[in-house]
């Protein structure tokens, strides 16, 4: 299916690594200009290489941290200078420290809610106040918004509301064409999930555990993602907004 990304431009937070990775390899396969923001430099000019050398379009990389009150800003004028147009932006975030409620400190819930919560918030307003044209922009939350996840008490305070404040966009920018939409992750095989894995003394175990909760009976391909995001990115879903859309293997027991 062609998704019509051809000679589009998009920003992808969070796009050196793992489902921001994912995400972008499928914009600029697909023929779209790419800003990678990351906030390690060095893996987001690597990736950006990569990814123009395999894909159809081109990706650029850009080192900033959401949680900067300034990255918004930098990454609009980066986004101007590289890429030909701008037409949407996935923006993706690593989530924040794993661990029981009892357990979080307020400086730790402080530093989530600029990185997890206001960080993608302030880049979502930034880009749809400056548009000249309609734009898709792509949340990339966690199923955390639809059933609390074990051991991940910040998460499961944050990104609820990030959904519901993306609802509550896609009422206000609906009637210039904007579409913003959130997506759902379930556990995919990406660093940081093996990286959980590990801390825990069992992986295999761990995994084991995980596997027989997803009725596919196994962790998604962050490629998987990928696909998905650019598909609800991409001109095809052009009348799909204000949706929370959960891509998780059949896990998540909730509507």
């Amino acid at each position: 299916m062609d998704l019509g990304l051809a000679g589009r431009g998009y920003v992808v937070t969070g796009g050196s690594r793992g489902l921001g990775r994912a995400s972008a390899e499928h914009l600029v396969a697909d023929g779209a200009q790419v800003l990678l923001v990351g906030r390690d430099a060095d893996q987001a000019e690597r990736t950006a290489r990569e990814l123009t050398a395999e894909g159809e379009g081109a990706a650029y990389a850009l080192a900033a941290d959401l949680a900067d009150p300034d990255a918004a800003e930098r990454v609009l004028e980066a986004a101007e200078e590289h890429l030909d147009r701008l037409d949407g932006a996935v923006l993706s975030v690593g989530g924040p420290p794993t661990g029981r409620f009892r357990e979080r400190t307020d400086e730790q819930w402080r530093a989530a809610f600029e990185q997890v919560h206001l960080g993608p918030l302030r880049m979502a307003r930034t880009l749809l106040e400056a548009a000249d044209n309609p734009l898709a922009i792509t949340f990339v939350l966690s199923t955390s918004v639809r059933a609390p996840l074990a051991d991940f008490a910040i998460s499961n305070g944050l990104r609820p509301g990030v959904a519901m404040a993306v609802k509550t966009m896609a009422d206000e920018y609906g009637p210039e064409g904007h579409r913003l939409n959130c997506l759902l992750p379930g556990r995919f095989d990406t660093d940081r999930v093996r990286a959980h894995d590990e801390a825990s003394g069992d992986p295999a175990a761990r995994r084991a555990r995980h596997v027989a909760a997803v009725p596919l009976g196994r962790y998604g391909q962050p490629e998987e993602f990928g696909a998905v995001a650019a598909f609800v990115t991409s001109p095809m879903a052009s009348f799909m907004t204000g949706s929370v859309v959960t891509v998780d293997g059949g896990a998540t027991r909730a509507l």
